[in-house]
């Protein structure tokens, strides 16, 4: 008689962690769409237990969000508190916009000497990509696209120091960024200062490409005070 074998039975199949993975990262979007679109305010405790009856999920993949978003700067997590939407001073964005627009500028410098001639299509057709989002009013692609083509030239840049310290302060200001372009005229201004941008870029002038990207960023700045 065969003794029963105390090791795992290899022949079944294994807990597949793809679908919690993609449950986590789903609820990660819209929370974090949640926050730029201000339906979560600054300040104020995310309440679990509503959230997870809103969503219809388990508190882990829920929980995972959190981290991921805290690791964004777009919660804060509380020993003793529980979770809250990070809330920043004015003083604070306009330090950490005024770094970023120095960076920025550094990276349109950079990337119009060193960019590939498919990183310029590539920034080109992002750029008509992000006239249409404009034009059919559909923020959320428009912001994806948007934080695309910065990243695209920051890639193009072709310094990893510079995506590095820009990295560490982006996150920090994320929902300042999508909520500079509320109002139709600031919108609108900043789809024609992303097209300029790509127009400098294409004719790789570094001296133009820098001054429109600083610009663009103080000019973010400007329409966030405006708000205040």
């Amino acid at each position: 008689m065969l003794k029963a074998s105390s090791e795992p039975d290899k022949s079944q199949p294994k807990p597949d962690p793809i679908g919690r993975t993609a449950l986590a990262v789903e609820i990660t979007n819209r929370l974090r769409q949640m926050i730029l679109e201000g339906q979560l305010q600054p300040g104020e405790k995310i309440r679990e237990k509503l959230l997870t009856e809103q969503f219809g999920v388990s508190r882990t993949p829920l929980r995972e969000a959190l981290k991921v978003l805290a690791a964004e700067g777009l919660l804060e997590l509380i020993p003793h508190r529980g979770t809250v939407v990070t809330k920043q001073s004015d003083a604070e964005i306009a330090e950490v916009f005024q770094v970023l627009a120095a960076l920025e500028g550094l990276a349109g410098e950079l990337a119009a000497t060193n960019a590939s001639e498919k990183n310029l299509q590539d920034i080109h057709t992002m750029t008509e990509k992000l006239r249409r989002s404009y034009e059919e009013t559909d923020r959320p692609t428009y912001f994806r696209i948007n934080q695309d083509i910065h990243k695209a030239l920051l890639s193009a840049a072709g310094n990893e120091t510079l995506v590095k310290a820009h990295k560490l302060l982006a996150h920090r200001v994320q929902r300042a960024r999508y909520q500079a372009n509320l109002t139709p005229a600031r919108w609108r201004a900043a789809v024609e200062e992303h097209e300029a941008i790509a127009a400098a870029l294409s004719g790789r002038d570094a001296e133009k490409t820098s001054g429109l990207m600083k610009d663009h960023l103080l000019k973010k700045l400007k329409s966030i005070s405006a708000q205040s």
